[in-house]
């Protein structure tokens, strides 16, 4: 198989990154604006010993955290001469900063990340693009009391954020199509339905049997592949995927990441018990990163115990539950341990451990998000006020990121996708080429 080539937008900490590289892609270069995530990104797919083999990374674009923006205004012209050279461009612009749910403004600045990732599509005409995102994405959200809340198209129907870059990319040249998957039916642990956009350049997508949904029936094809190929099950169950993280029964030790204040205490590590553990395992070695647990006070770990023997197990709690424990957060799940996790996000408060009163920890986020246990996470924990919206601590990037195992399914299928063109080009070549030869 060929070896192909990506770039990636909004890497964040390298979830999709990493999932293309285990899917035996060549990463060119990645953008991330927020300098913690990107601190993990280097650390992991850069610096990291043996990380070599995962980017060319060019040398006109120094290796920092960097605006999107601001690599088109002093690179324009860098990414144009990297036409031909790119296979896949993955990653999107996050929905969130471009909401059509409001009054729209053009002079928005968020609006530009929109703009700004078409333009950069245009820039480098890559052969195909993945993005993915909420599945929010492709609904035309409304909010009472607000008028000229959506775009509207020429029949005058309101639109989503999706129909309006499936427009963008069309016009740049690109068929544009997307499928919502849930992240548990490709191996990762977790009840976490996204939307996958899969473009390709038009002129390439002609040569494609069903042309662009044939990136889905490929994409299914692999989901099967992979679960056989990784030695994993229908279903990894939380307690599969982090059983091996439970402190009741292990020692405590002192944390002491250099960027955790003192006073934090971790579980010591006793080594996998299960399949999908030795998967996240596989090529650690020593302590692992991240594992610091949080400081509850005795009140909430009571609070939490009862919550734990006394409510439904993987499923949000309702309105009332909550008025009982005298919860005033409206998003808390107790996790099932005989279940995939709920969808992890931002929040670390949002998810309650199945056995333990506590929540979860970064490395036990990760392991919910099918990160290796090798990949460590860089900058604060967390943060909270205004900071929320201009950080990107570790709880953050990990809620963020495409699970890597998504992502390797996805990497596989858009290889064999682009073999396929490959193919067909070929063979016309040679029916082209028959006929010329015959007659010399």
């Amino acid at each position: 198989m060929k070896k192909y080539v990506f770039a990636d937008l909004f890497s964040g900490c390298g979830g999709l990154s990493l999932g293309l590289a285990l899917a035996g892609f060549r990463g060119r270069f990645a953008i991330e604006r927020d300098a913690m995530a990107f601190r993990t990104f280097a650390a992991n797919l850069l610096d990291r010993p043996g990380a070599s083999t995962h980017f060319d990374w060019p040398d006109w674009l120094e290796k920092k955290d960097w605006d999107i923006e601001e690599v088109l205004e002093l690179h324009r012209q860098d990414l144009v001469e990297l036409r031909g050279t790119i296979d896949v461009l993955a990653g999107g612009p996050p929905c969130q900063g471009f909401s059509f749910a409001g009054r729209r403004n053009e002079d928005d600045p968020r609006n530009l990340l929109f703009k700004r990732y078409v333009e950069m599509v245009e820039a480098i005409q890559p052969r195909a693009l993945v993005i993915e995102n909420v599945p929010g994405m492709r609904v035309a959200h409304a909010r009472r009391n607000v008028v000229d809340l959506q775009p509207l198209d020429p029949a005058g129907r309101k639109v989503s954020f999706y129909d309006k870059l499936v427009e963008s990319l069309a016009a740049a040249g690109y068929h544009v199509d997307a499928m919502l998957v849930n992240s548990s039916e490709f191996g990762v642990p977790q009840k976490r339905s996204r939307l996958i956009a899969i473009g390709v350049r038009k002129d390439l997508c002609k040569w494609l049997d069903g042309g662009i949904l044939r990136a889905f029936k490929l994409l299914e094809e692999e989901r099967v592949e992979q679960l056989e190929f990784l030695g994993l099950g229908p279903v990894v169950t939380a307690s599969d995927a982090i059983s091996d993280l439970e402190t009741a029964s292990r020692p405590l030790v002192d944390c002491i990441d250099p960027e955790s204040p003192k006073r934090f205490m971790e579980g010591s590590y006793g080594g996998p018990k299960t399949a999908y553990q030795e998967l996240m395992h596989h090529g650690h070695e020593g302590s692992m990163d991240s594992m610091r647990l949080a400081r509850h006070t005795d009140e909430v770990r009571g609070r939490f115990s009862k919550i734990l023997s006394e409510c439904r197990k993987g499923v949000r709690m309702d309105d009332a539950s909550r008025k009982t424990y005298g919860l005033k957060k409206h998003r808390i799940y107790p996790m099932s341990g005989s279940e995939p996790a709920p969808t992890v996000t931002t929040l670390p408060d949002d998810i309650l451990h199945y056995v333990e009163p506590r929540i979860l920890t970064v490395r036990e986020y990760a392991r919910l998000q099918s990160f290796p246990d090798w990949f460590a996470f860089k900058g604060k924990y967390t943060t909270g006020g205004k900071r929320r919206t201009k950080e990107c601590p570790r709880y953050t990037q990990v809620g963020n990121a495409v699970p890597p195992l998504l992502a390797r399914a996805i990497g596989n299928s858009l290889a064999r996708l682009l073999d396929e063109v490959s193919a067909a080009q070929g063979d016309a070549s040679k029916q082209l080429a028959g006929p010329a030869l015959a007659t010399g």
